[in-house]
């Protein structure tokens, strides 16, 4: 298949392309100019075509270039932090930006599948574990823009009837995650045994592995029927248990590095995500593989 990856330049989309370019299919990336102008890392056998989130224009143009028969949108500013002070340009890219895309879609070649990468952010504080069902309570400007980006999706599947779909995926981490997340942050400052300082600590995440999510992506494409589906774990751990087996992978004990400093809490905070993925078993056979604690591992050695 003829396939185009938008925000291929991210953790996720690096992952992915390898997936795909390995299983053969023909792989494209969308790039804005000024990644391709800074230059970045990718896959062998990847292909490069140009267009930004922000520009329809650009984004009809791509799909027009390319042809492909499906899309996975990865393109958003994903650091929730970020969120609290730039919410319009949050908005701009992670939430309006799906809708450009769906747009050029529907104008160009409404054959054309696509899969969203949607994010638990959207939930807050709803309930304990969260399953497709679970009611949504966004407690950030990341999360207000997912949740926008969500419904557009469904609401261009049940109107137009796009073969559109979201992964609604939690939290997901891997050596390639960016320096500004706080698995990153810590593993980084584990494997050079330094000091870091975080904001709350007994905030709790459901932690997979990224490119076990990215598996999911092309079973989802396949569906005749498009459906949205949790990518999650099941266990959520908190900060400082995160820091715990980070420091102890380093041979260090995690009281003696870590500060929690209140100036860098957050206006509002969710205090627990997890996840059922029983959907993405049932209808995909799929299941996240790799354990926390593992994944932790790998980022502390390779930070070494």
């Amino acid at each position: 298949m003829r396939v185009l990856i938008t925000g291929v330049t991210g953790q996720d989309g690096y992952y992915l392309a390898g997936q795909l370019i390995e299983a053969g299919h023909d792989v494209w990336g969308m790039v804005r100019w000024q990644s391709r102008a800074r230059g970045f890392e990718y896959q062998p056998g990847l292909r490069i075509v140009d267009g930004d989130m922000l520009d329809q224009s650009s984004l009809a143009d791509a799909l027009k270039s390319v042809r492909p028969d499906v899309v996975y949108n990865l393109a958003a500013i994903t650091y929730v932090g970020m969120s609290w002070q730039q919410p319009t340009v949050m908005t701009e890219v992670t939430g309006l930006g799906v809708l450009r895309l769906l747009e050029a879609i529907r104008m160009v070649d409404p054959e054309i599948r696509l899969v969203h990468a949607s994010s638990s952010e959207m939930f807050g504080d709803s309930v304990p574990v969260i399953d497709e069902s679970s009611p949504v309570n966004p407690r950030s400007p990341y999360g207000v823009a997912k949740l926008f980006a969500h419904k557009t999706v469904v609401n261009y599947r049940e109107s137009y009837g796009l073969r559109c779909c979201s992964a609604i995926m939690f939290n997901h981490e891997s050596p390639r995650r960016g320096p500004e997340f706080v698995t990153q942050k810590v593993c980084t400052a584990a494997a050079r045994g330094e000091k870091v300082t975080l904001g709350r600590t007994d905030t709790a995440r459901d932690w997979g592995w990224a490119p076990d999510y990215m598996r999911a992506l092309p079973l989802m494409a396949e569906r005749d029927i498009p459906r949205d589906y949790i990518l999650a774990t099941g266990a959520s751990w908190t900060v400082e248990k995160l820091c715990e087996i980070a420091y102890r992978n380093a041979g260090l004990d995690w009281r003696d590095y870590v500060v929690s400093d209140p100036a860098l809490f957050r206006p509002a905070d969710v205090q627990s995500l997890c996840g059922s993925a029983g959907r993405a078993w049932f209808d995909l056979r799929w299941r996240a593989e790799m354990a926390f604690p593992q994944i932790v591992a790998a980022m502390v050695e390779a930070a070494r």
